[in-house]
């Protein structure tokens, strides 16, 4: 299989000498669902702000589609790594959803046909097209987090990096979101707290604990290993029984 992200050695302090990561390896493959889970404090950020240049100055490798992740290649890889993060207001800014979901295409240098070709797309796919002229302040947070999710699609990326996608959303939101997610052809790496969710929809995990990956495995087995768990600061919700789940179901 195509290799669509490999982290090697990755190391990075902060200027105040606070150490975040401490040699993270990882690969995933291209069309790979794969949640990253760890307890706050653990890297995760870090780590991901590292896979489309925003962070940079460690020790260690980042490869997207084989291309190293660095200035040479930075507009690049920016088009094939989006980041939709957790608050969709960080993103929405436009007047109109439509506007939103264009905008990075359209700064891209994108005009006319395929530019709207992007946008009507994007918002076919997660479900937002009748709501293109809409004003994003005037949406619920299921539908402007499905919006900002648009907006990434739309730069037609090979990897789609989610920061808590679940977080704050209704039990219909989140399992709408759940169904766009497992629609999309594009690599995913699913960064959350929501360990259910990461279940459902990631075959595959990594935890992240004190810098290093400590963990990578099908999530179910990580999920039911309860040592594991409890070391990594990692707590299932009351009741919740992993291996009572069929994936797929």
């Amino acid at each position: 299989m195509t290799v669509s992200l490999e982290v090697s050695g990755l190391a990075f302090a902060y200027p105040d000498g606070h150490q975040a990561l401490f040699g993270v390896d990882f690969r995933i493959e291209r069309g790979e669902r794969v949640a990253l889970l760890g307890p706050n404090g653990a890297g995760k950020t870090t780590l991901v702000l590292h896979l489309n240049g925003i962070l940079s100055g460690g020790t260690g490798t980042v490869r997207v589609a084989g291309l190293p992740v660095g200035k040479k290649n930075l507009a690049t890889i920016r088009q094939k790594v989006g980041i939709v993060f957790q608050d969709p207001d960080d993103q929405l800014f436009m007047p109109t959803v439509r506007e939103d979901v264009a905008f990075g295409p359209a700064a891209a240098g994108l005009r006319g046909p395929e530019l709207e070709r992007r946008v009507h797309t994007a918002l076919e796919r997660v479900g937002m097209r009748e709501f293109a002229d809409r004003p994003p302040h005037h949406l619920s947070l299921g539908q402007r987090r499905r919006v900002a999710v648009a907006t990434v699609l739309a730069m037609e990326p090979e990897i789609l990096v989610l920061d808590e996608p679940s977080s704050n959303l209704d039990p219909a939101s989140r399992r709408e979101l759940a169904d766009i997610l497992r629609s999309l052809d594009v690599t995913v790496l699913m960064v959350t707290h929501d360990l259910p969710y990461a279940l459902e929809l990631c075959p595959r995990s990594l935890i992240l604990s004190d810098g290093v990956i400590v963990a990578d495995g099908p999530t179910g087995e990580l999920l039911s290993d309860d040592a594991l768990l409890r070391a990594h600061r990692l707590e299932l919700p009351f009741g919740f029984d992993p291996r009572s789940v069929t994936m797929g179901a």
